[in-house]
């Protein structure tokens, strides 16, 4: 038969009652978490002071006030002072006698995680045994006394001894402090969890990799740290550590909205180790770079085809245009040939529109009102609406000003608007509403009350040339809305909703733009004359500029100049360091925009898309007063 956690605790709190020292143990809040019942015999405590949760400050000053310490003049100073001395808490061992007469021990000692454990011995027989034989020293017998000298010999030999543990277990405190120092530090939340999936070991990283979570989890089990849905995401993988094999497993944490990245480890004894950390961006750098390369494939393999498409269309066109011109032509012969020049036109049309699947386009972000563009949406896509479909458009967004190619945003949007009319009909409602993720996306949801995604739609709706419009669609609508979105580090998913009719979801990471300021501006250039040129652009908006050549040297400049506002890099510096190795090192302390002259498709100008806003070179002072927010009048 297994036994359960509540017989576990039942026996042991048993078997302590059984011990006839009294025994302790506060936690690193200064609350009991455990004693036994000789603790409350020994000093006549009431039940209150023997719950777990009761403050050790209380208890002192019970014994305190009941005379446990013999005359104490001011009970509140007396409290306080060993209240501190607990918080400071260091092993220790002392004798003391009591008010009723009696003698007791008191050792003491800390807990890996907090807190510390007490241990109250009566050793009133033992000392009164001591004095007895101390009295009757005289009569004692030589042999005796040799025995005591070898006693003694003895004792001095445990002194050392113990001195030498003593000195062990003071390196080893402090190679865990270095050791939880260092755990601490990194940008991630490591843990160990015994075989029953309770926290023994924890950093205090869970909040910050998982916000929403507690920090301090010693105790807790894993599947109420993380909350029933994370725990369903990573139970699979933490069972298979539990047998013996190493795991990982990624998944979104839906409280939060971020990419967490967990490792499950045995630890060979029944229990785990556990490694999270937050992937959310580099997931976003690592699709925009998985859809690039699906692009370049399309690209080469289409590129030749649509070469060779697009000379035979224009001999098509050349000769059904002179046949349009012969005379005598029948009625008959004048619509074939009209058919055939239109569907020439739309295989011209259908190259384009792979054209731009197929070609690499960088993104252009600017500083963007989401009022705003909401507002254009709703004036662009009104009147594509039959009179009985109604546009609903909400907005739930903060009012902010954020990085975004525009242009691209409401082409998709209104692609997606297009597509809903479609499935609405004659009549129907479509639904728009735009809103912020935990300041991670911006998220825009469109729903219609048509009769929703088919399962085949669900399944390859985004893929190239699908469609469910016959020869009224070309099936590259929806794929370049899902390759803007891939393009930018973004997600889109389709899905039904409950009631009825489909619902998209578009989200791009939320990227707030650069606030409007004319304070030091540190520019970070390696070559002389382009320094020279993009200082006179920031001189000319207002700027003071400080200047650096290496990721290295405006690390140092940041440090020691707290007035610095904003900075402008190269990607490509002098040095080691990067641009975007300069980005990473800023996090989010101070607003970074980076410039650069390489193409779109290399990887370097990817992964720079994805942590700042970046400007092409050549630009001017225009192209960079459009990255920064707009100072906002004054309201009256």
């Amino acid at each position: 038969m297994q036994i359960t956690d509540e017989q576990t605790k039942a026996l042991t709190h048993a078997g302590l009652n059984l011990i006839a020292q009294a025994l302790t143990i506060y936690d690193s809040d200064l609350r009991l978490a455990v004693c036994n019942a000789p603790f409350q015999s020994m000093f006549d405590l009431p039940d209150a002071l023997v719950t777990p949760g009761a403050p050790f400050k209380d208890t002192v000053r019970h014994l305190a006030e009941t005379g446990e310490y013999g005359e104490v003049a001011d009970i509140d100073a007396f409290v306080a002072e060993r209240v501190e001395q607990a918080r400071a808490f260091v092993p220790h061992y002392m004798e003391r006698s009591r008010a009723n007469g009696r003698t007791i021990s008191v050792e003491g000692s800390p807990l890996p995680q907090g807190g510390w454990v007490t241990v109250y011995t009566d050793i009133t027989n033992t000392k009164r045994q001591e004095a007895l034989l101390r009295a009757r020293s005289d009569a004692l017998t030589d042999q005796v006394l040799s025995h005591a000298e070898q006693l003694a010999a003895t004792n001095r030999q445990l002194e050392a001894t113990i001195t030498a543990l003593e000195e062990a277990k003071r390196q080893v405190v402090e190679s865990e402090a270095r050791m939880r120092l260092t755990t601490e530090m990194m940008p991630a939340h490591i843990a160990h969890v015994d075989e029953n999936g309770r926290y023994i070991y924890s950093n205090r990283r869970l909040s910050s990799v998982m916000p929403g979570r507690p920090s301090n989890i010693m105790g807790l089990h894993i599947r109420v740290a993380l909350g029933d849905a994370a725990y369903g995401r990573i139970k699979p993988a933490l069972t298979k550590a539990y047998t013996g094999a190493p795991s990982v497993v990624e998944f979104t944490d839906d409280a939060s909205a971020r990419r967490i990245r967990a490792a499950f480890t045995p630890d060979g004894r029944g229990g785990v180790y556990i490694l999270s950390m937050d992937i959310t961006e580099e997931t976003q750098t690592r699709v925009a770079l998985q859809q690039t390369l699906k692009r370049e494939t399309a690209s080469r393999m289409i590129s030749g085809l649509a070469h060779d498409f697009s000379n035979l269309l224009t001999i098509i066109l050349g000769m059904q245009s002179k046949l349009a011109r012969l005379p005598d032509l029948s009625p008959q012969a004048s619509d074939l040939i009209e058919g055939t020049l239109a569907a020439a036109r739309r295989g011209g049309n259908l190259l384009s529109s792979i054209a731009d699947v197929t070609e690499p386009r960088a993104l252009r972000p600017t500083a963007t009102d989401l009022a705003g563009l909401l507002n254009e949406l709703a004036t662009l896509a009104a009147p594509t609406l039959p009179p009985k479909c109604k546009l609903v458009v909400r907005n739930d967004a903060p009012d902010a000003m954020v990085l975004l190619d525009k242009g691209r945003v409401q082409d998709a949007l209104l692609n997606l608007i297009l597509n809903a009319r479609d499935a609405c009909g004659a009549a129907g409602q479509i639904t728009v509403t735009q809103r912020r993720v935990h300041d991670i996306w911006i998220e825009w949801v469109v729903e219609d009350t048509g009769p929703g995604f088919s399962p085949s739609a669900l399944e390859r709706g985004v893929d190239p040339f699908f469609t469910t419009k016959g020869s009224e669609g070309s099936g590259l609508g929806l794929s370049m809305v899902y390759d803007m979105t891939k393009s930018s580090g973004g997600d889109l998913r389709l899905r039904n909703a409950q009631d009825g009719g489909a619902r998209i979801s578009l989200r791009l990471p939320y990227r707030a733009a650069v606030p409007a300021t004319t304070g030091l501006v540190l520019l970070v250039e390696d070559t002389t004359d382009i320094r020279a040129v993009v200082r006179d652009m920031l001189m000319d908006l207002g700027h003071s500029v400080i200047e650096a050549t290496s990721a290295d040297e405006a690390t140092a400049l940041i440090a020691d100049l707290p007035d610095i506002s904003l900075v402008l890099s190269d990607i490509q510096l002098s040095g080691e360091g990067t641009g975007i190795d300069l980005a990473h090192r800023l996090g989010r302390s101070l607003p970074i925009l980076l410039m650069t002259s390489l193409p779109a498709d290399d990887p370097l100008f990817l992964k720079a898309q994805k942590l700042a806003p970046v400007l092409r070179k050549p630009f001017d002072k225009a192209d960079l007063q459009s990255l920064i927010a707009p100072l906002k009048a004054p309201t009256s």
